[in-house]
């Protein structure tokens, strides 16, 4: 009997959001935003998100006793997360992004500590989630394992690769894909992988590997791929304000509608409704939406 629909990985991150920038930050310049914000981040998007969906989540986060830290629990408590799961150290584990964004992406600036080893086999083990989302994403065979541990346990594997510098050609980078269950990069990150320059094309390059390929595109909206068909859902005409976490929001209406086994169509249309109503305020939760405020955009 599974305790979760989704069970989260990912780690916390504290972020320091500054929007209203005139232009990318360079060296020797002093650039200054109209407005800042400091809100949790990191995999807390995706499970505030999930929660206001009704979605069963549960997250592990690992935590320490240092400012940051301290800021994310006590925001999850006054959000009504589960924090059954999450990874308490008597130590500092700092993890903050600076992020300066604008309309159409954003950048990042970050630092993270060095965080212990988390007990994916003993959770995956006593949890028995429907879906797991953020194992690490490398080819390792100990990842391979986790992901085949999951699917022992009749789970299934949702990857988001959070910008990376790989390609398909690192070492077991395929036999990931070819392993795991839905894997939805956004737009640079597919290219980055296939060393391709357009949606579509590194979409139908992934799905020789992967059985599902979502990629989110921004305003472009977002594409489907499995095997030779192709789905495509327009993006929500939507004022951006921040588009910190718009992924993460998007990831959370995607997997609240494949748990309710709707079609590939819905699917992207749950997501596009998330990511677009979530760039409409600062910071990657402040507009996620809840099931009755998704299905009034449907």
């Amino acid at each position: 009997m599974s305790n979760y629909d989704v069970l989260n990985f990912g780690d916390y991150f504290c972020d320091l959001i500054i929007t209203g920038l005139k232009e990318i930050p360079r060296l020797g310049a002093d650039i200054f935003g109209n407005s800042m914000e400091i809100i949790p981040g990191g995999a807390y998007n995706l499970t505030t998100a999930l929660h206001r969906l009704g979605v069963k989540v549960g997250w592990a986060p690992r935590l320490g006793n240092d400012l940051f830290s301290r800021f994310v629990l006590e925001q999850a408590v006054r959000e009504g997360l589960d924090t059954s799961l999450f990874q308490v150290y008597d130590m500092p584990l700092r993890s903050l992004s600076v992020s300066f964004s604008f309309s159409q992406d954003r950048g990042f600036i970050s630092y993270m500590d060095p965080f212990p080893d988390l007990p994916y086999e003993t959770l995956i083990d006593s949890q028995q989630p429907l879906w797991v989302v953020d194992l690490p994403f490398q080819g390792s065979p100990d990842v391979l394992r986790l992901v085949d541990r999951v699917h022992q346990h009749g789970g299934k594997v949702f990857a988001d690769c959070q910008y990376i510098t790989t390609t398909l050609e690192s070492p077991g980078l395929t036999e990931l894909l070819e392993a795991i269950d839905i894997f939805a990069p956004n737009q640079s990150e597919a290219f980055q992988l296939t060393g391709m320059d357009n949606p579509e094309a590194s979409g139908a390059k992934l799905a020789q590997y992967c059985p599902l390929v979502v990629i989110k595109c921004g305003d472009r909206g977002a594409y489907a791929f499995s095997g030779s068909q192709v789905w495509h859902s327009p993006a929500l005409p939507m004022e951006v304000v921040d588009s910190t976490g718009a992924g993460d929001s998007f990831n959370a209406g995607f997997l609240a509608a494949a748990l309710q086994d709707q079609p590939i169509e819905t699917c992207l249309r749950y997501g596009n409704i998330c990511g677009g109503l979530s760039v409409t305020q600062r910071g990657g939760t402040a507009a996620a939406p809840t099931m009755d405020q998704l299905k009034t955009h449907l």
